[in-house]
């Protein structure tokens, strides 16, 4: 015990250290470089006004929406592979990202036209209509995966499924925009980080915080559940009640992250196979591990997408799935 408290705390110190590197990396590199230096100045206020309005209206509402975007997506996947049991669990892989993206292309292509583009308004009701898409995806998986209970087996094999089936329903809506809005839209659906502005940010930290503090706060019963149905039972825990709570947080945090960040795979997935091998499978510091991986993931294959091909940018979702599909590899690779 005491060495794995041990392991979590250097992790966390480590991880901090490098978020925070990350942090200032992504505010230095842009199309106006800015110096280490220049930014702690500006940030004390002894900056120019060009550089304020670079690092505060710009840079900084993006590094804040990495960090929740990434930890949320991090945390959703490893209450997933939790309740499934199975590692292979994702966002993206249950569909549940497709549904998200499906609800807000739907708003996009009908409601947003017709208000003739973003407003304030829509500041808030884009992430409600991504949360929706998500929690009705998560229903339906439950929904057709039911069978005297949820099988981890059944679970993914319907995610797989409707997620192939949103997929088309996507493609099907894309084909009726214009070819300007086609070419936005398969940018967005790649996990670009477009919500890079404080109205978004505001709108979507609330909601962020209470997700990501209701899975830690289930850290104890994600730990109960790994023990099997009968164990569960017995130590008086309500199966599959705690699991559709769980998957609802997955799911909401899924949808959140969707409707700021576009389809980002992987990330999910990824950054709690990494977790596990720092800290261990205990999920009171496995979830903070995974959050703190996936912020870092994510912001730096942001300031990678920004910066490696300047001035054309990379979305973030396609720079994780660049890095992130041959770990996994690895990965099976080397599993007996």
């Amino acid at each position: 015990m005491k060495s794995m408290q041990a392991r979590f705390k250097w992790s966390t110190f480590i991880l901090l250290v490098l978020l925070a590197l990350s942090c200032l990396l992504s505010l230095n590199l842009g199309a106006v470089s800015i110096k280490p230096l220049e930014v702690l100045q500006t940030f004390i206020g002894n900056g120019s006004e060009k550089q304020e309005l670079i690092l505060f209206q710009f840079r900084l509402p993006g590094i804040i929406l990495a960090i929740m975007v990434g930890a949320g997506m991090a945390v959703s996947g490893t209450i997933l592979q939790s309740i499934t049991r199975n590692d292979l669990a994702d966002p993206g892989i249950l569909g549940i990202n497709a549904g998200s993206g499906l609800a807000v292309v739907i708003y996009i292509t009908f409601f947003q036209t017709a208000a003739g583009g973003l407003t304030l308004l829509s500041t808030y009701i884009l992430p409600l209509f991504a949360f929706l898409g998500a929690v009705m995806t998560g229903g339906l998986i439950m929904f057709l995966a039911w069978k005297r209970g949820i099988e981890s087996i059944r679970l993914i094999l319907v995610g797989i499924g409707v997620n192939a089936g949103l997929s088309a329903f996507i493609i099907a809506l894309q084909l009726r925009l214009d070819p300007h809005d086609f070419v936005k839209a398969m940018v967005w659906l790649s996990g670009d980080l477009w919500a890079k502005q404080w109205s978004y940010v505001w709108a979507l930290l609330p909601w962020f915080t209470i997700l990501l503090l209701a899975a830690l706060l289930k850290s104890h019963t994600l730990n109960i559940l790994q023990l099997g149905t009968q164990i569960t039972t017995a130590l008086g825990i309500r199966s599959l009640w705690e699991r559709m709570l769980l998957l609802l947080t997955a799911v909401s945090l899924a949808g959140l992250g969707v409707a700021a960040g576009g389809g980002i795979a992987f990330l999910g997935m990824i950054a709690p196979h990494i977790s596990r091998r720092l800290v261990g499978p205990k999920h009171q510091v496995l979830i903070p591990t995974a959050a703190l991986i996936g912020a870092i993931i994510l912001i730096l294959a942001d300031t990678i997408g920004k910066n490696v091909l300047s001035p054309t940018q990379i979305p973030a979702g396609l720079v994780v799935a660049i890095v992130s599909v041959p770990y996994f590899v690895f990965l099976l690779m080397k599993s007996k």
